[in-house]
């Protein structure tokens, strides 16, 4: 992706050993486990199921402890950026934003930070993507998990 720019259409990440490996490989365990529960419902079948069950739920809660590490770092950073790069006035409203909304700046060149900024507060924009919409010089960050 380094190559050819970020922008909003591109900048997802998409793990492939995870996304393309890992969770379709967990999903066939899981749903071969519940065909196995045709066979006759079995303690080993229903142990199989559940086990199943909770390799899909350890995958997925890691994956969210990872972006939710990573929300952290991007409010830290979006912080002192705004310290550096906001006008006074809205350097007394930083605590006002969420970090929903922190996110969905980060993209945001440091020339059109304070603007867009400014926009957001005033126009109660609270969700990431419309924010990421709004962005014109997008700065992309290739160092996400």
């Amino acid at each position: 992706m380094a190559n050819q720019g970020q922008n909003f259409a591109n900048h997802t990440r998409t793990v492939a050993p995870f996304h393309y490996v890992a969770l379709p490989i967990l999903l066939a365990n899981f749903l071969w486990r519940v065909w196995s529960l045709f066979d006759g419902i079995t303690i080993d079948a229903s142990l199989n199921l559940l086990l199943a069950v909770a390799l899909i739920i350890v995958a997925l809660v890691a994956r969210t402890f990872a972006l939710g590490a990573q929300d952290r770092v991007i409010r830290l950073e979006m912080r002192l950026r705004m310290r550096e790069l906001l006008p006074e006035d809205l350097q007394r409203r930083i605590n006002d934003f969420t970090p929903t909304q922190m996110v969905g700046l980060r993209f945001a060149s440091d020339a059109e930070l304070p603007e867009l900024a400014r926009k957001v507060l005033d126009e109660n924009i609270t969700k990431a993507t419309p924010i990421k919409k709004l962005v014109k010089d997008w700065q992309g960050d290739y160092f996400r998990v």
